[in-house]
């Protein structure tokens, strides 16, 4: 696809003027930008080519894709080139309404509903005579707006993962303009029942070694298993079960376990004991396992509990981290980073989501640390910093405080925000001399106060090493003055630390 019809506007100003009404790709408002500043979370590149006089912009990706953002906060991707994009809202004046049509619509209905969009726009202008002049100047033929739907649906539908458009202060998502792609459990999914296909049916040899040998591989397959149940899938879940036992106490392994004692099999129990026997881990993770001797209705049994409380077999009903893990382990990065960034937009927009059940006026922060920590291995600081700041804020306890404190000054820090650790700090600071409650009274003696002082001399470091003397020098300062009131054993770990970031700062003043 090209942007020779983007040229052709460029270049003459009649064309131009048409695009701009009455159909609103309006070039010169290109030079305002966006109502605010905006990025991709895949961090590509954008390119504001035009707007719309409701505020909307449109911009070029990188691989040339147009995305269009209203100013309402929602975003989709309207065509793979210029061209194509400019043929759907040549073709659709009325494509903002049809953003939700798809070609399973059905022909009826797609044609009534643009014919009905584009009569009321007729009461106020014209479009018929505009359109055909417009495209005959830019070379596009005279498709049917159930093609140009269908293209539209199509485009819509590529936004997730690769071009979901981010408020670039705040780092909340835009809303998708159109439809929803399909769960994020089942991209994730298809690789598993694949594979899972080929130990069923494939070459015992090259698919039996494979799949099982690879971790990743594997794990995908026992969920698939765990998914689509088939009474022929003993052996293959023996064997699974037997490798997976390698990477010790996971839940692909009690997963495993437990389709293998659904079948009931008395003779399946030394193998059972042996894999819950691998190592401590799983001695403790399948510690409840049928003993040798146990009846087939008693495997059965453990098996049916287990299943009916830890298992499952309905995908939609496991925790958004597994889907998010296993997509980051497969290589589907940006589908993971998008179901995580949704996933704390939704927290952010709605607290209650933090409520313990039969105890509303109560919150778990969990979710927020481990939505910090996902996003700290994709790599992804603002949005590990942005889960952070929330989690450090709804923490209860003087000892909680700290505790969010100084990881969240470490990825202000990481995140080479120098000014905005030191403030974390400040208030970890804050906490310690004035927390409460006593649930620092024993703070100098734990690990507690041995990683918020080295947290110091790392934030200390960073100064010096950026040539910020005089707040490294302060800094230093204050970082003595903890690592003071830590139990000799805490400060003993921390003293080495002290000894060469206070050289590091000698070196550079």
């Amino acid at each position: 696809m090209t942007d020779h019809a983007l040229q052709l506007l460029r270049r003459d100003r009649r064309l131009a003027e048409l695009a701009a009404f009455p159909f609103d790709f309006d070039l010169d408002r290109a030079a305002h930008g966006h109502v605010e500043e905006v990025r991709l979370a895949s961090g590509g590149p954008l390119e504001v080519v035009a707007g719309d006089d409701t505020g909307g912009t449109y911009f070029v990706c990188a691989d040339g894709s147009v995305l269009y953002a209203d100013s309402e906060g929602s975003a989709g991707i309207i065509g793979s080139s210029v061209d194509e994009a400019l043929e759907i809202m040549i073709g659709l004046p009325c494509w903002r309404d049809c953003a939700h049509l798809s070609p399973g619509d059905g022909e009826e209905k797609i044609l009534a509903r643009v014919t009905e969009i584009e009569d009321e726009i007729r009461e106020d202008y014209g479009i018929d005579e505009e359109r055909a002049e417009l495209r005959a100047a830019l070379g596009f033929p005279d498709r049917s707006p159930v093609e140009l739907v269908g293209r539209l649906h199509a485009a819509l539908l590529r936004t997730e993962p690769e071009f979901v458009l981010l408020n670039a202060d705040e780092g909340g998502a835009y809303q998708l303009l159109g439809p929803a792609g399909p769960p994020l459990w089942e991209p994730v999914l298809a690789a598993g029942r694949a594979d899972l296909a080929r130990l069923r049916e494939g070459d015992r040899e090259t698919w039996w070694r494979a799949v099982p040998e690879d971790p990743v591989r594997r794990r995908a397959a026992v969920r698939a298993a765990q998914f689509d149940r088939a009474d022929g899938d003993l052996e293959l879940l023996r064997h699974l079960l037997r490798h997976e036992a390698e990477s010790s106490m996971t839940e692909e392994l009690r997963i495993a376990a437990v389709l293998v004692g659904l079948h009931g099999d008395t003779a399946d129990l030394p193998l059972l004991e042996e894999v819950r026997f691998t190592d401590f881990d799983t001695a403790c993770g399948l510690s409840d396992i049928p003993e040798q001797g146990a009846s087939a209705d008693e495997l059965r049994r453990w098996a049916r509990g287990l299943d009916a409380s830890m298992v499952g077999s309905d995908p939609a009903d496991e925790p958004l981290s597994t889907w998010t893990d296993l997509a980051r382990d497969q290589g589907m990065t940006e589908l993971a980073r998008v179901a995580l960034i949704r996933e704390l937009d939704a927290i952010d927009g709605d607290r209650s989501r933090l409520r313990r059940p039969g105890t509303p006026h109560a919150l778990t922060t969990a979710p927020l640390s481990s939505l910090a920590r996902d996003f700290e291995e994709l790599g992804d600081l603002p949005q590990a910093l942005r889960a952070q700041r929330l989690y450090t804020a709804l923490q209860d306890t003087a000892w909680d405080r700290v505790s969010a404190g100084r990881d969240l000054a470490r990825l202000e820090r990481e995140a080479d925000r120098l000014p905005q650790a030191a403030e974390a700090l400040a208030a970890v600071r804050t906490a310690l001399a004035t927390p409460g409650d006593p649930s620092l009274d024993h703070w100098h003696r734990t690990n507690l106060g041995r990683w918020t002082a080295a947290e110091h001399y790392h934030l200390t470091r960073a100064f010096a090493d950026a040539g910020r003397t005089e707040e490294a020098r302060t800094l230093l300062t204050t970082a003595d003055a903890v690592l003071a009131q830590l139990a000799e054993n805490a400060a003993n770990d921390v003293r080495e630390l002290a000894e060469g970031t206070a050289a590091r700062v000698g070196e550079v003043g």
